[in-house]
C-alpha cells in the first residue's frame, strides 16, 4: 500500500492536454444524446453518489456528463495495476481511485482513508454489480459511508426516455435496514414499480 500512499490526494486541477482531449469528446457525445436532468444542487463536498439502476455500459457517459453539468468532479474505484505508468496521471486525472485488492486493509478501509485525507470526493459506485442486476445490493459503499461520515447521493438514470439526475443527501443512521429503506423508497418515486428496487432492501441483509 505504501507505494500507492502518495495517490490519496487529489489530482492536480489542471488536466493534461490529453485528458482534456478524451473528456471533450465523451462530453461533446453526451451533449448530442439531448439528456435532461433534474434541477439539483450539492449542499457539501464530500459524499458518495449511488447509481442505479445500471443496465449498459452507456451509463458511464451519462454519470460523466450529467456531473459535468451539475458542477461535480466524480471519482471512482479502480484496481491499482490500472493506474502504472503511463496510464498513471490520465486515470487519477479522470477521477480514478486506485484501490489494492491484495492489501490487508480490504476496500472499504482504503476508501475511508481517501476521504479522510481529501478536503473533496465525489465517489461514483454501482452497488448492483452487474448490468443484468442482482438479488441484492453490495453494501461497500454503505460502510465507506458510514466509517467515513459522508451522505449518500442517490442517483438515477432512465436510457429510455433520456432522463436521470441526482437526488438529496441522504444521512445514515448506522441502522442498516431503515437506511436502505429510504434509499428504495428515493428511487421507487424517480422509477415506480421497477423490480430491480427489490435488491436494494434485501442488500440490507448483507453483512
Amino acid at each position: 500500500m505504501a507505494r500507492w500512499s502518495g495517490l490519496l490526494s487529489a489530482p492536480a486541477s489542471r488536466l493534461s492536454l490529453f485528458t482534456r482531449l478524451v473528456r471533450g469528446a465523451l462530453l461533446a457525445l453526451y451533449r448530442s444524446q439531448g439528456w435532461q436532468l433534474d434541477p439539483w444542487k450539492a449542499q457539501s463536498r464530500k459524499f458518495i453518489i449511488v447509481g442505479a439502476p445500471h443496465t449498459t455500459n452507456w451509463d458511464f457517459l451519462f454519470f460523466m456528463g450529467a456531473t459535468d453539468e451539475l458542477g461535480i468532479r466524480p471519482a471512482f474505484m479502480g484496481k491499482h495495476s490500472l493506474f502504472r505508468w503511463p496510464m498513471t496521471r490520465f486515470m487519477r486525472e479522470m477521477g480514478g481511485v486506485p484501490i489494492v485488492r491484495s492489501s490487508r486493509n480490504n476496500y472499504v478501509d482504503q476508501m475511508i482513508e481517501v476521504f479522510n485525507a481529501r478536503d473533496e470526493l465525489m465517489l461514483v459506485v454501482a452497488p448492483e454489480g452487474t448490468r443484468k442486476g442482482a438479488a441484492k445490493w453490495k453494501s461497500g459503499f454503505y460502510h465507506i459511508a458510514l466509517g467515513a461520515g459522508v451522505p449518500i447521493v442517490p442517483a438515477w438514470v432512465d436510457h429510455k426516455i433520456k432522463r436521470g439526475g441526482l437526488g438529496p443527501e441522504i444521512a445514515l443512521t448506522g441502522d442498516k435496514a431503515a437506511d436502505f429503506a429510504r434509499i428504495r423508497a428515493w428511487f421507487e418515486e424517480k422509477m415506480p414499480g421497477n423490480p430491480r428496487w427489490d435488491a436494494i432492501t434485501a442488500g440490507a441483509t448483507d453483512g
